[in-house]
């Protein structure tokens, strides 16, 4: 299991990758980010659907797009001064708790 987590957390990643270097790609008029941002998207894609062959696809999606949001809105805020206001970082906290009580209450989790 923790082979099928390495690949997601890869996946995130990339996913992170391509999602920053597509606000860095100025709506795809930078030729540079704008191939990051093609390159992240696909290797993100390919290590998800990696993962699927080890979780299943709500469990999944629910990691990928919960860390996704909190990576990306940190890297917002840190690289490009978009700020977060009291609301949306609870949010964002809801949305770790809920990846933490699927990881450690679920048993749809394990596939």
């Amino acid at each position: 299991m923790p082979k099928a987590y390495l690949m997601l957390f890869i996946a995130v990643l990339f996913e992170t990758i391509g999602t920053t270097a597509l606000q860095a790609s100025q709506q795809f008029t930078k030729l540079v980010p704008s191939v990051i941002v093609v390159i992240g998207y696909a290797a993100a894609f390919y290590f998800m659907a990696q993962t699927l062959k080890y979780l299943p696809v709500g469990i999944t999606y629910a990691i990928w797009s919960g860390l996704g949001i909190v990576l990306i809105a940190v890297i917002g805020y840190v690289v490009f001064q978009q700020k977060l206001d009291l609301p949306a970082v609870l949010g964002m906290g809801l949305i770790l708790l809920g990846i933490l009580v699927i990881n450690l209450f679920s048993k749809t989790a394990l596939h």
